[in-house]
């Protein structure tokens, strides 16, 4: 995590699209399903794909599911 955020001072956006519901919301409300996309994130970083496969599959179906 860094000290500041260099991206919200510059005012671009670079890596936000890679998660769907993390953009700015209508609002300022997250999406129904933000906290289980949130979940399954945070479980599969820095794993790599294939462990993140295996031992994140519960978080990924509930993403699914909602």
């Amino acid at each position: 995590m860094p000290f500041w955020g260099l991206q919200k001072q510059l005012g671009i956006d670079v890596d936000s699209w890679l998660v769907r519901q993390s953009m700015p919301q209508p609002y300022s409300q997250a999406g129904v399903c933000h906290a289980f996309e949130r979940e399954w994130v945070e479980c599969g970083h820095g794993l790599g794909q294939i462990r993140a496969r295996r031992e994140c599959q519960l978080e990924y179906e509930d993403f699914m599911e909602c």
